[in-house]
């Protein structure tokens, strides 16, 4: 879907350098299929990019915008604020998806997974 984006959209706005701008993206994705979206919730230790309760399993993301190589630090964000903490209470899987975006591939350049 980051792919369809017309090349115009991002060259007129400068939006490419913004990870917010993708993340939004995602967020508006998962709020358009009903499901429950919950983004920037604060924990104690940090902030959440956005979860997703689905199915009996909550999926917890981290937006990066890699502005050379992606470094794989989306997830390690995750591990390091606690953000699926919050949620250890349901007694649903947990998993972590780190996301990178490349300022000059206007896509993703990396995908990371794990569990909580």
């Amino acid at each position: 879907f980051l792919a369809g984006i017309p090349n115009e959209w991002y060259a007129r706005t400068g939006m490419a350098g913004y990870g917010a701008y993708y993340a939004s993206v995602f967020h508006s994705h998962f709020a358009a299929a009903g499901m429950d979206v919950r983004a920037g919730e604060g924990g104690s230790r940090g902030r959440t990019d956005m979860a997703v309760p689905f199915n009996a399993n909550v999926y917890v993301f981290d937006f990066k915008l890699a502005d050379r190589e992606p470094q794989g630090l989306a997830l390690a964000r995750i591990r390091e604020r606690g953000c699926a903490d919050k949620y250890r209470d349901l007694g649903w899987p947990i998993h972590l998806i780190g996301v990178e975006f490349g300022r000059d591939e206007r896509n993703i350049v990396a995908f990371s997974v794990g569990t909580a």
